[in-house]
C-alpha cells in the first residue's frame, strides 16, 4: 500500500459550529468542501492519517514529529473548550519515519516536544473527518524553517516509509493561504496576497507541485502565508506518482485565504520528479551565472571554495583589474543557497592594503563566521550564488527623506551600536523598513535618537 489519498486543507477555527455561533456560514463553502472531503476519507478508511500542521511545534533546522502513543486538545483558546479531540499515533510508523530520515540524513525525530496537546491546525481537519472515520492513527509533523527542497525530501521519506510498512494513509496538508488579502482584515493587506493565493490555487487545483518549488521566500513572506511548507511535504509524498486532482473551493471573505484540494494517487509516474526537475533547473541557472561573474565576484567564489575544501586563504591573484589592487574600500560579500541568504560579512570601511584582500577575508568570513549560519560545507558550493558590494563613502543625513531603498544603503549609529543594511535588497520596498532592520541589527529601540548615514555601492554579480 502507501498513500492513497491527499488533501489540502485549511484550519481556521470558526468552521467549527461551537467556535463560529454562526459566522461560519459566511464561508459554506470550505465547510461544505470539508465535509465532502471528510466523507472521502470515510469511505477510504485509512488505517493512518499523515497530518503537518504549520501550529506544530517547529524548529528551525529540524522536523518534529509527535512522540508518545496519543494526545488530546480542544478548542478551549477559542471559547469552546467542550469541543475536543483525542487521537491515537502510529508509532511504528513514527519510529519507521525517523529511521527513513536518518538514512537520509534529514533532520527529523520526536526529540523536542514542548506542547503534548493538539494544535488547532490538527483539530480542525480531525473534527470533520471524525465524524465519517475514527478507526485510524496519526502521524503529526511540524514544519521546518529548512529551504523548500528540504521538505519536499522529507515527504519523500513519508512516501518510504509508509510503503515500507506496507501502511494505507491518507496524507493531511493543514494550511492556510494569506493572510494579507484585505485591508480590514485582521492582517491588513499586501498586493502579494492574493498573487499567492491565485498561484497557489492554480497549481494545486491541476497537481502541478513543481510549482510550489518556484515560490521565493521573500514573496512567501510578503503574502504572510502559513501553509506552503505543509503543501510541499505532501507534494513530496507523492513523489512520482500519478494523481488525480480536484479543486474543491477557495474563499478568502475574512482577509485570509482557505482552499481545499483532494488528489486520488494511482500508480507510479516517475515524470512527476519535480525535486529533480527544479534542482537540474537551478543546475543549468546557476551554471550560466557563474559564465558570466565578473572579477570581482569570481574572486570571492574562489576565496570561497579554497577555504572550504581546504582551510587555506588565497593569495591575491594576478589579471585582477588594476583597481582592486591600488584602492581600497569597504565591500560586503554575500552567499545564497536555493534563494535563501547563507552568509552576508563585510566591512564599512577598508581595512586591508587592497579592496582584492577585502574581497578575500570577507567572502572567507561569510562563508564561515556568519554567526547565523553553520560554515558552508563542501557539498554545498555548487548551489551557491554569490555576491559582491563595494562600498563608496558614507554621509550623515538628517532624516528618512534623505535615502533611497534602491539606491542608498543605511547606517544607524548610537554611541558604540551600529548597524548596517545594503541597498536594493530583495524584501526590503521602503525605507522605513530599511531603517527598522538596520536598528535591529545595531541593538536600537525603534524611538531612540540615533545618528544616520546613508552610503551608495557598486552590486558585482
Amino acid at each position: 500500500m502507501g498513500v492513497i489519498a491527499a488533501f489540502m486543507v485549511p484550519h481556521p477555527p470558526l468552521i467549527v459550529p461551537e467556535v463560529g455561533g454562526g459566522e461560519e456560514k459566511k464561508i459554506q463553502n470550505t465547510i461544505n468542501a470539508y465535509q465532502e472531503v471528510a466523507c472521502e476519507i470515510g469511505a477510504l478508511q485509512p488505517e493512518t492519517i499523515i497530518l503537518t500542521s504549520p501550529h506544530q511545534v517547529m524548529y528551525a533546522d529540524y522536523f518534529h514529529i509527535s512522540p508518545g502513543d496519543k494526545a488530546r486538545g480542544d478548542f478551549g483558546r477559542f471559547r469552546a473548550k467542550q469541543v475536543g479531540i483525542q487521537v491515537s499515533y502510529d508509532t511504528g510508523l513514527a519510529d519507521r519515519l525517523c529511521q527513513e530520515a536518518a538514512r537520509r540524513h534529514l533532520a527529523a525525530g520526536t526529540a523536542g516536544e514542548r506542547e503534548k496537546g493538539l494544535d488547532h491546525g490538527t483539530m480542525v481537519p480531525l473534527y470533520f473527518i471524525n465524524q465519517y472515520w475514527t478507526g485510524y492513527r496519526l502521524v503529526r509533523i511540524g514544519l521546518s524553517g529548512m529551504p523548500l527542497l528540504e521538505h519536499y525530501r522529507f515527504g519523500q521519506c513519508i512516501k518510504e516509509a509508509v510503503e515500507s510498512l506496507g501502511r494505507r494513509a491518507v496524507f493531511l496538508a493543514s494550511g492556510d493561504l494569506s493572510h494579507k488579502l484585505r485591508e480590514d482584515g485582521p492582517y491588513g493587506y499586501r498586493k502579494e496576497g492574493p498573487e499567492y493565493d491565485s498561484r497557489v490555487m492554480e497549481a494545486m487545483g491541476i497537481g502541478d507541485f513543481g510549482q510550489l518549488l518556484e515560490f521565493s521566500e521573500d514573496f512567501c513572506d510578503k503574502a504572510a502565508e502559513c501553509g506552503h511548507r505543509s503543501f510541499v511535504i505532501m507534494a513530496g509524498a507523492l513523489d512520482q506518482t500519478e494523481v488525480k486532482a480536484r479543486r474543491l473551493s477557495y474563499e478568502g471573505p475574512f482577509g485570509v485565504g482557505y482552499g481545499i484540494c483532494a488528489y486520488q494517487a494511482g500508480g507510479e509516474d516517475a515524470r512527476r520528479n519535480f525535486k529533480a526537475q527544479f534542482e537540474e533547473k537551478e543546475r543549468v541557472r546557476l551554471q550560466k551565472q557563474r559564465g558570466q561573474e565578473d572579477a570581482y565576484v569570481r574572486l570571492a567564489r574562489k576565496a570561497i571554495e579554497t577555504y572550504v575544501r581546504t582551510g587555506q586563504e588565497i593569495q591575491v591573484p594576478k589579471g585582477l583589474p588594476a583597481e582592486m589592487g591600488s584602492q581600497q574600500a569597504g565591500a560586503f560579500v554575500s552567499i545564497k543557497e536555493d534563494g535563501r541568504l547563507r552568509g552576508c560579512i563585510g566591512t564599512i570601511r577598508p581595512v586591508c592594503p587592497s579592496l582584492a584582500e577585502e574581497v578575500i577575508q570577507n567572502a572567507i568570513s561569510a562563508c564561515s563566521r556568519d554567526p547565523r549560519f553553520p560554515p558552508i560545507t563542501e557539498d554545498e558550493l555548487d548551489k551557491l550564488s554569490v555576491s559582491v558590494d563595494v562600498l563608496g563613502d558614507t554621509q550623515e543625513i538628517e532624516s528618512l527623506g534623505q535615502l533611497d531603498v534602491k539606491r542608498y544603503g543605511v547606517v544607524v549609529s548610537k554611541g558604540y551600536k551600529r548597524g548596517l543594511l545594503l541597498p536594493n535588497l530583495e524584501g526590503v520596498d521602503t525605507v522605513e523598513e530599511q531603517v527598522a532592520i538596520a536598528r535591529q541589527k545595531a541593538g536600537v529601540g525603534p524611538e531612540e535618537k540615533v545618528r544616520l548615514e546613508r552610503f551608495e555601492v557598486v552590486r558585482h554579480y
